[in-house]
């Protein structure tokens, strides 16, 4: 973390977390931040993820750009691929403030923030008006979802893709939010097939095809994780997130543990990595993944790797040690793959046992 970061980082945990997070995008958006000015790369790190060329598998996660404000800068921020959102089809203003919590004692956060977004349609012009892709371009993905006061929650997902899928490079549906009143139920087999054929259709009438994948809860049982599996081989998705926020709240020591939410931070890597890793099991690595939850270094970041994610995404990390952060974790993944001499497909899932 260069000095004008850390001042700016310390500025910024003095204000509110949600006015904080809103200052960042602006200034994120003017060119005040420091940023390496494209992707970190090189032959070890470039890798093909569901027909998507990343220049490395470190990614931003949705929720941070949730309205696609600052796409030109986080496309400069080092980071192997960005995923904006979560889109619903109509704008809400999501959850009554305060929504946001920073947990500096557990390197953690937790928001309520509901889906709060300026709908598909805004969210598509910003996609479309992106910098075009060049040879050391980024994909950009769409996380989407469902307005709370839908009565078909199914048909949200299937609007979203017919009015902003094709301004994504990728789709990913979230049914994990645990923020919107029974999102999480559309998990089930049953109701997550449904969902996922009228996604499949509402992408194929779109005029290229743009991967689907799929954003998952880290609060599954075994039974439920195996569910999922089949029902993305079936459909079929192109890759899983695991995961999302968690309800859990085991071994916090912040005075803000109580509050009502989903959990992100350092507490949730090891829950996340062996959901991961039962995931890949249950896939027999036929399905790419994509690993999220907790990373703060090189090292969680590998091990996410070893249990069976082909690329990572961070985000919570990022309030605590700035966007330098995932040019680092490329850097040193990069430099380890090269001091022992293996590839990428080589690490993904090689350590998968010692997370069962």
């Amino acid at each position: 973390m260069n000095p004008i970061e850390r001042l700016g980082l310390a500025a910024l945990h003095r204000l509110d977390p949600e006015r904080a997070h809103d200052l960042s995008i602006m200034a994120l958006s003017r060119g005040l931040v420091p940023l390496p000015g494209g992707p970190v790369t090189s032959d070890r790190l470039r890798l093909m993820l569901a027909g998507l060329d990343l220049p490395n598998p470190v990614g931003l996660a949705a929720g941070y750009d949730k309205n696609a404000r600052a796409l030109p800068a986080l496309m400069r921020a080092g980071f192997g691929f960005v995923e904006i959102g979560a889109a619903t089809p109509r704008p809400q203003p999501g959850n009554p403030r305060p929504r946001l919590f920073r947990l500096s004692e557990d390197r953690a956060i937790i928001n309520r923030f509901g889906f709060n977004n300026d709908g598909a349609e805004a969210i598509a012009r910003r996609l479309a008006a992106r910098p075009a892709r060049d040879p050391q371009g980024i994909p950009v993905g769409l996380n989407i979802g469902a307005n709370k006061d839908s009565a078909d929650r199914s048909a949200d997902f299937a609007q979203v893709v017919r009015t902003a899928g094709s301004a994504a490079d990728f789709l990913t549906v979230n049914v994990s939010s645990p923020n919107t009143e029974k999102l999480r139920d559309l998990q089930g087999p049953q109701a997550l097939a449904a969902l996922l054929q009228g996604v499949i259709a509402a992408r194929d009438e779109l005029p290229g095809r743009v991967p689907v994948f799929i954003k998952i809860a880290p609060d599954l049982d075994d039974a439920a994780l195996a569910d999922i599996a089949a029902v993305a081989l079936a459909a079929p998705v192109d890759a899983i997130i695991a995961t999302n926020t968690t309800l859990s709240r085991d071994g916090l020591n912040s005075p803000h543990a109580g509050e009502a939410g989903g959990l992100s931070g350092a507490p949730l890597f090891e829950r996340a990595t062996r959901i991961l890793a039962r995931l890949y099991r249950e896939t027999g690595g036929k399905l790419a993944l994509i690993g999220v939850g907790g990373i703060g270094s090189a090292e969680q970041a590998w091990q996410k790797l070893r249990a069976g994610a082909s690329a990572v995404q961070v985000y919570s990390a990022l309030v605590y040690q700035g966007f330098s952060l995932a040019a680092q974790i490329a850097r040193d993944i990069d430099a380890r793959l090269e001091r022992e001499g293996v590839t990428l497909s080589e690490l993904t899932g090689s350590g998968n046992r010692d997370w069962l």
